[in-house]
């Protein structure tokens, strides 16, 4: 939805599976479309945010995307829905 994907697909090896992603490039410059991909809540240390703490990432450029109990989304939508939750990641 944001534009950092091309394309994914499912793969069916052993009893779990994984997914496969390819990230989209721009294809005159061959730069990738994510600059920065950083972790913020780790196994030892959950980072949790209420809907009037959202983080900013880079301004508003960027997005944070948590784990709420709706399922997972990004900031915008958590704020826009007045709900919190554990922040997983920034992608700018």
């Amino acid at each position: 939805e944001k534009g950092y994907i091309l394309n994914y697909k499912f793969v069916e090896d052993g009893p779990q599976g994984s997914i496969k992603v390819a990230l989209k490039y721009d294809p005159q410059t061959k730069a990738n479309a994510i600059k920065c991909l950083k972790r913020v809540s780790t196994p030892g240390l959950r980072k949790y945010t209420g809907y009037k703490e959202m983080p900013r990432v880079i301004n508003g450029l960027g997005i944070a995307i948590l784990s709420t109990s709706k399922g997972v989304m990004t900031n915008k939508e958590a704020a826009d829905l007045k709900i919190g939750g554990e922040v997983l990641c920034y992608v700018y």
